[in-house]
């Protein structure tokens, strides 16, 4: 880390955290250990609990809470922390079920409610389920169905059905208590002192320069700027690049990798910040997908039920969309509706930064254009114009959290009824995410009807011949594809989307 040297920041090299109202200091922690082994194994500390440790279940659900970018607030959110390496808590406090008693022992309301709507049989699943609606009771004061339903949507339960978990999700703001502990705290208001406390304990461990931790010979680098991240990529080009780790968490936990060097994006400045220029969403590729999405969706609120349905609040916290474009997943649902706005990526290496179209950025299965020491910097996402209509549909076998079979998303601009211009792009019919050009071209020209759209869908066998596997068959996805351009132009008669939530409060 000789630029970081250079800057004249000090290097830390431990890992300091809070928890519990006590700084904890780690020094040579293994860079891939998870926050889930270290609270069971090292700590004792057993209320979390390992289910599928790949961020599915959700038993292992802590709370991770940071200064807001206003530094006057205390942001808290889930995340599994089965596929959470335990490095990335520098700076941070943590939270598990066992922090979210009282300074007398009392419950927090979560887990009182809990208590009271009986949303607890064989308990395993019980503290994740806590810590979710801790970080709901703690970010929003009067939640209705739906945003109870997607709080605790990366939660799963196997006895009560759920309906007793909704149940305490509503009563546990029945329940009161006379602390001004920042652990009760709901909504909007003012920071109290116990908040302003937390803060200032976190500013204490708040580092300037970069982080470096080794073990074995194993290291893990976090750099707080963009040119230290490219010198450390140029330095290390065989690195791993670590964002949220909902992927490459899963590399250690499941396919069991030795990962020699991780470079950590998280703590860039440059990277997690998100900008609205007069053409374009510039978003910082380590911005997460908790922030990004609502910067998308203002401007392109037809994309709601897509993100709603995308992976869990746990993954989005913690995932960036920078990670979800990177590593090339072929059924990663935000690609789709990024290819059909016509994203550009800015990639950098060194000193040079170049623009690439995201539709040139994918060559293979989990093969990038990305060459050796090159990272995405930011993602251009053009603004909408008022005569063009996008819309995105996934199918999968469950309806929340769960991987697309397919994944179709299309823009379309018409003069009158021609269609000036087309696109249409899939997830999971390929090797990788991509348009559908052969499908365009029979549309771009044609009248806006149901014989221009029959051609097209006849079109779709010229540009995808996908596999069958566990989630659909070949045929299967062929046949959906079709549908869901039917569909597109079904709606395209209405003046808003259908969606499929319809909640009242």
């Amino acid at each position: 880390m000789a630029s970081a040297k250079a800057a004249g920041r000090e290097i830390r090299r431990c890992v300091r955290f809070i928890l519990d109202d006590e700084v904890v200091t780690i020094k040579h922690p293994d860079p891939t250990r998870t926050v889930l082994q270290y609270l069971r194994e090292d700590l004792q500390r057993t209320g979390t609990k390992e289910g599928c440790a790949e961020g599915d279940c959700g038993a292992c659900t802590v709370v991770v809470a940071e200064v807001d970018d206003t530094g006057t607030r205390l942001q808290a959110r889930a995340i599994n922390s089965c596929i959470q390496f335990l490095p990335t808590l520098d700076g941070k406090e943590l939270l598990t079920v066992e922090s979210l008693r009282d300074a007398n022992s009392n419950l927090h309301p979560a887990q009182q409610a809990m208590i009271e709507c009986h949303g607890s049989q064989c308990g395993f699943c019980t503290p994740g389920f806590v810590m979710s609606l801790f970080a709901l009771y703690k970010n929003n004061a009067n939640p209705g169905r739906r945003e109870v339903d997607e709080a605790l949507a990366g939660n799963l339960c196997r006895c009560t059905g759920y309906n007793p978990i909704v149940a305490a999700a509503r009563e546990m703001y029945r329940e009161s208590s006379d602390t001004e502990d920042w652990r009760y705290q709901a909504g909007d208001g003012q920071a109290g002192k116990d908040e302003k406390r937390r803060i200032a304990m976190l500013r204490k461990i708040e580092r300037d320069g970069p982080l470096q931790v080794t073990a074995d010979k194993r290291q893990f680098l976090a750099p707080r700027d963009i040119n230290a991240l490219a010198d450390l990529l140029l330095q290390y080009p065989s690195a791993t690049l670590l964002a949220g780790g909902t992927d490459v968490g899963l590399w250690v936990t499941k396919q069991h990798r030795v990962l020699d060097t991780i470079i950590y994006t998280g703590d860039v400045a440059e990277l997690t910040r998100a900008t609205c220029t007069e053409t374009h969403l510039e978003i910082g590729s380590a911005v997460t997908l908790t922030d990004a999405m609502p910067l998308l969706l203002e401007h392109y609120p037809s994309l709601t039920e897509l993100f709603i349905r995308f992976a869990s609040p746990p993954i989005r916290n913690a995932g960036t969309l920078g990670g979800n474009i990177a590593n090339g997943s072929p059924i990663g649902d935000t690609m789709p509706a990024l290819l059909a706005l016509r994203t550009q990526l800015t990639l950098r290496k060194g000193d040079e930064t170049r623009i690439l179209p995201l539709a040139d950025f994918y060559l293979a299965y989990q093969e990038t254009a990305l060459r050796k020491g090159e990272f995405v910097e930011r993602i251009l996402i053009p603004l909408p114009t008022h005569d063009v209509r996008v819309e995105s549909y996934k199918i999968s076998k469950r309806f929340d959290q769960d991987i697309s079979a397919v994944c179709a998303a299309f823009s379309l601009q018409l003069e009158g009824n021609r269609v000036a211009a087309f696109v249409a792009a899939f997830g999971g019919m390929a090797a990788i995410p991509a348009r559908a050009l052969n499908c365009e071209r029979a549309l771009v020209g044609q009248q806006w009807n149901s014989e221009s759209i029959a051609a097209a869908m006849n079109a779709l066998d010229e540009d995808f011949t996908p596999l069958s596997d566990m989630r659909a068959s070949a045929a299967y996805r062929q046949q959906v594809s079709k549908n869901l351009l039917q569909r597109f132009f079904l709606a395209s008669g209405s003046a808003r989307s259908a969606g499929v939530y319809h909640y009242g409060r």
